[in-house]
């Protein structure tokens, strides 16, 4: 007998089954449900008549029989007119009596009344529910909690042949979002399940809806149980998981967007998203409470989740849960005291204030500290749950913490880096430090050199009462030791990832990489004096190269290059508003493109321009010229320029270390690179493209500087999942502090002297001057490379003992006494008389240079996981400079980079012009409108000097000669007698 074929219906019964066993489910039946109230009414009321019955009986005194339907009546309205979630966890009112839709289990489980009626919750399932008034359709599953709707599923079994694909289609096309089942807010999520995927929405709006993958992974793992979605019944949809979302997660987002109108301008729209949390964001939630409860506080965890993970919502529900956290069911206490969210970022996240702000249950809870480190300072000094703040307030306030002893703190990092692991991170941790009264009220009479010392190394180490979660897209290597879990095999990895792989699979952000496109520079330059004076080798080859860069040439090639691709390729993509940004290596190749595109732009009669984005003032050194960012953007007053780039006037900007992380502007669809990048900044800088927008399928990349196999091996360790090889060597330290020691600049008795004055506050500061100045003294009597030698060695010592002291505690007090001498030593010492040759840029000039493409395609990535080494300090060397005649140095130059040049690449201004004449369309139409010689010499002395008024830009000394009254006659003759014969030859 063949076996019957595994049907839909079988998808049905076995989730009902599995979820039935649970004292929490109840099995409805589809003519149960009121189609104008939209609830099952019954279960509603079983539910209130089970644990508010007194307050049942109070409503019967003024509505009589007709209690139960009034009721009833009054919380559709409701859920009506404020949405699903804030009916069930506010409840309703009815004349005068409050009722709860929802009991939420209690973050203690000290209040047994509170379990009671926790336990009285009711999930009723219902299968093929008929919902509407109009027609027959049904739903394969409904879920009600105390008879109100929560979610819809449609459900798909592959083995007929429909996959989960054709559930999403049935929402678009056939449930209608003007039925009162599928109205925005009435439900919380509607899900799309197959056996292998599921996806989700919490807004139905015909085929402009957007379904969003509620997956562990691109592809669900196998199950060897079963179906690979098994998780959404055995876990998603239990009773416990379903309250907790409610309770800790679901959240009405207020958005904020700006845009462009043709009419008004610069507009701004607010519109609300319901969230209900992706798979990942659940997961790491979840992982990270359940991590702190096993482990107790005084741990660290990293979170490695890609851009497009939604971290601000991830950070959100973690704070505010760890607010509410107790060990285990019976603890009185809460295991935080407060929770900190610390953000990298100057300008506070406001989104991720006004998200923790949406679960507060008392007002004030949450403290956002934007304003100045007085209100920092009280804020932790009352016990505040959840506090918002910037790193960089923590130093200032690190000596008057003094009132928070014995207190308990989550400390959660917004883009995590290895910036954490500096001196900012150890001000944190000692504001924090339990032991910090305890110094300050020290007896002075009794002072004991050692146990300050020690004290000091303990509030800058590992705190057992600090938890750190870190977050992070691209941890480094001391990210991830300080913040990561090691491994069986000894390597360290993210407690929670997910990746740039999943994220760019699932959708949420694009892959920048799939078009890149790379070029090459090729030049030679001309030795123009006759003098052959030697120069460091190196420091010249790095002068020469950034002078050819810096050529008005060549600027004007890669101008043009850009521009004909910008307006060929960025300006007609996503529907017509992309964007492009030009990443340069300093501030004057900021400038210098900037006004060579501006003219670009203005000479094409371009009905938009550009922007630039730098710090400070720069000084053009061949003009003297001073620019700032606002004198050459020329910005309406109150218009920034990221509100500027929204509008169609501004479509492409040049930047110089602004805008390269942290800017998040959708429309940006192009990246032009002049700079070199590599590891993490390249992954930063080319991730600005990422962002997902309406209209936009791809991003375009085209490097004048990277090749693709330095791009592919820099975004290859944060493709997937990053693993540290290797860890830290603390006893290193000892081997850098033996090093030092046989430079003979200081003895053990002058760190112990020092240390002396240094940590005993009766002593005098001015004590610690003649210490150093010794050592300074015999410094500077060194040889150059000796000198240079030690001062990298004890920089490394100093660099390398913060960073292992956050996670071992050394008790070895002479260690510490050397790093506080060294860190002052370091200040004292002599800065590099470090000098350039810039003489060089005089004795050369620009003889040819052409811009090639070298590659056009995908960066490919491959699906492993990327290793990175661990963090290390050692002496670096510093060999003698090796020195080179001029002649040499150009002839290496040119060896090396102007392979392939022909005579079409030299940069000369005849042969420029001569070509821009025979491109000219109104000179030629004059030739051949048969005009007179003298006629067409009066028309081509014009063009001539038009043309050469461009060179006022490039050479200007050659424009000065050639504009001269007694050069500029003899010039235009030769050039015209060319020029003439040949378009006459070329008619014949």
């Amino acid at each position: 007998m063949t076996p019957s074929p595994y049907t839909e219906q079988d998808f049905e019964d076995h989730i009902e089954g599995y979820l039935l066993q649970s004292p929490f489910y109840f099995r409805r039946k589809s003519a149960e449900y009121d189609r104008d109230l939209c609830l099952i009414p019954a279960e509603f009321i079983e539910f209130i008549q089970a644990t508010q019955n007194n307050e049942f009986r109070d409503l019967e005194h003024q509505y009589g029989a007709d209690t139960a339907n009034k009721l009833c009546l009054r919380l559709s309205r409701e859920i009506d007119r404020r949405g699903v979630l804030q009916v069930l966890r506010k409840g309703i009112k009815d004349r005068g009596v409050h009722f709860r839709m929802a009991y939420f289990k209690p973050a203690s489980g000290m209040n047994l009344e509170h379990r009671f009626l926790y336990g009285k919750n009711r999930f009723a399932i219902v299968r093929q529910l008929q919902y509407s008034k109009r027609n027959t359709n049904t739903l394969d599953l409904c879920f009600f909690l105390n008879g109100i709707p929560i979610i819809t599923a449609e459900l798909k079994n592959s083995l007929t042949g429909q996959f989960v694909e054709a559930a999403i289609k049935q929402y678009k096309q056939d449930r209608d979002p003007k039925e009162a089942l599928f109205r925005f807010k009435r439900c919380l999520v509607h899900l799309a399940v197959g056996n292998e995927k599921v996806f989700m929405t919490t807004r139905l709006q015909g085929f402009k809806t957007r379904f969003l993958p509620f997956n562990k992974d691109f592809e669900n793992p196998v199950n060897p149980q079963g179906h690979k979605t098994a998780y959404l019944w055995q876990d998603i949809l239990q009773a416990e998981t379903l309250l907790d979302f409610i309770k800790n997660y679901l959240l009405v987002q207020r958005n904020t967007e700006k845009y462009f109108d043709k009419t008004k301008g610069l507009q701004q729209k607010e519109y609300d998203l319901f969230i209900f949390p992706r798979f990942h964001q659940l997961d790491v939630v979840r992982k990270l409470l359940r991590a702190v409860k096993r482990d107790g506080v005084g741990h660290n965890y990293l979170v490695q989740h890609s851009a497009g993970s939604g971290k601000s919502n991830s950070i959100a529900w973690l704070a505010h849960q760890l607010a509410s956290l107790y060990q285990d069911e019976i603890d009185l206490d809460r295991m935080f005291d407060s929770i900190i969210v610390v953000t990298d970022r100057r300008i506070l996240d406001r989104q991720l204030q006004n998200t923790i702000k949406q679960f507060e249950q008392t007002t004030g809870v949450v403290k956002p500290i934007d304003m100045n480190s007085a209100q920092l300072r009280r804020a932790l000094a009352a016990g505040k749950d959840i506090i918002i703040t910037t790193i960089q307030k923590f130093s200032v306030i690190a000596e008057c913490m003094s009132g928070l002893r014995g207190s308990q703190f989550a400390v959660i990092i917004d883009e995590a880096h290895s910036s954490q692991s500096g001196e900012s991170a150890k001000h944190l941790k000692k504001v924090l430090s339990v032991n910090l009264e305890e110094a300050e009220a020290e007896d002075h009479d009794d002072f004991d050199l050692e146990e300050t010392i020690l004290h000091e190394i303990t509030v800058r180490g590992k705190q057992p009462h600090i938890s750190y979660f870190a977050f992070t897209a691209t941890p480094k290597n001391k990210t991830l030791e300080l913040f990561g879990h090691r491994t069986e095999d000894g390597r360290y990895v993210a407690h929670h990832i997910y990746s740039m792989r999943q994220a760019i699979e699932e959708g949420f952000i694009l892959d920048v990489l799939h078009y890149y496109t790379t070029f090459k520079r090729y030049f030679k330059l001309l030795k123009t004096i006759e003098d052959d004076q030697e120069y460091e080798k190196k420091k010249a080859t790095r002068l020469l190269t950034s002078y050819v860069d810096l050529q008005p040439h060549a600027i004007n090639v890669k101008s043009h290059i850009i521009l004909d691709h910008f307006l060929s390729k960025t300006v007609n993509a996503i529907q017509g508003r992309g964007r492009a940004m030009l990443v340069t290596r300093s501030r004057l190749h900021a400038v210098k493109y900037f006004l060579m595109l501006k003219r670009l732009m203005a000479e094409k009669h371009l009905p938009y321009k550009p922007l630039v984005a730098f710090s400070g003032t720069v000084k053009d050194p061949d003009t003297s010229a001073e620019y700032t960012e606002l004198s050459l953007c020329e910005l309406p007053p109150r218009v920034n320029i990221v509100d500027a780039f929204k509008t169609p006037e501004y479509r492409l900007l040049v930047v110089a270390n602004k805008f390269q992380t942290g800017f998040d502007e959708p429309m940006l669809h192009t990246m032009y690179v002049d700079k070199k990048l590599g590891g993490v900044n390249a992954v930063q800088t080319l991730s600005r493209l990422n962002r997902t927008f309406k209209g936009k399928s791809e991003t375009l990349v085209l490097d004048f500087v990277n090749d693709a196999a330095e791009i592919q091996a820099s975004f290859q360790p944060y493709y997937q999942t990053t693993l540290l090889e290797g860890e830290t060597e603390p006893n290193k330290l000892y081997e850098l502090h033996d090093e030092l020691l046989e430079f003979e600049l200081y003895t053990l008795q002058d760190i112990d002297d020092f240390a002396v004055v240094f940590y005993d506050p009766m002593q005098e500061n001015e004590k610690q001057q003649p210490i150093l100045d010794r050592v300074v003294e015999k410094f500077e009597k060194k040889e150059k490379n000796e000198r240079e030698d030690f001062r990298s060695l004890l920089q490394s010592y100093i660099r390398f003992y913060g960073f292992v002291s956050q996670f071992a505690t050394f008790r070895d007090v002479q260690l510490e006494k050397l790093y506080v001498f060294a860190k002052n030593l370091n200040r004292k010492l002599p800065k590099r008389k470090g000098h350039l040759p810039y003489e060089v840029l005089e004795a050369v000039d620009l003889d040819s240079f052409r811009i090639q493409k070298t590659y056009e395609g995908t960066v490919d990535l491959e699906k492993d996981d990327g290793d990175i080494k661990s963090p290390s300090e050692g002496v670096a060397s510093h060999p003698e400079e090796e020195k080179d005649i001029l002649s040499h140095i150009i002839q290496t130059l040119n060896e090396t980079y102007g392979t392939s040049l022909t005579e079409d690449d030299k940069v000369d201004i005849e042969r420029s012009i001569k070509v821009k004449l025979e491109k000219h369309e109104e000179l030629t139409a004059s030739i051949k409108a048969n005009n007179t010689r003298e006629n067409i010499r009066m028309k081509f002395d014009k063009v001539v000097d038009d043309l050469l008024l461009d060179f006022i830009h490039t050479k200007l000394d050659l424009y000065k000669k050639l504009s001269d009254p007694k050069v500029n006659p003899v010039f235009k003759n030769k050039l015209f007698d060319g020029y003439y014969t040949a378009q006459l030859q070329s008619r014949i």
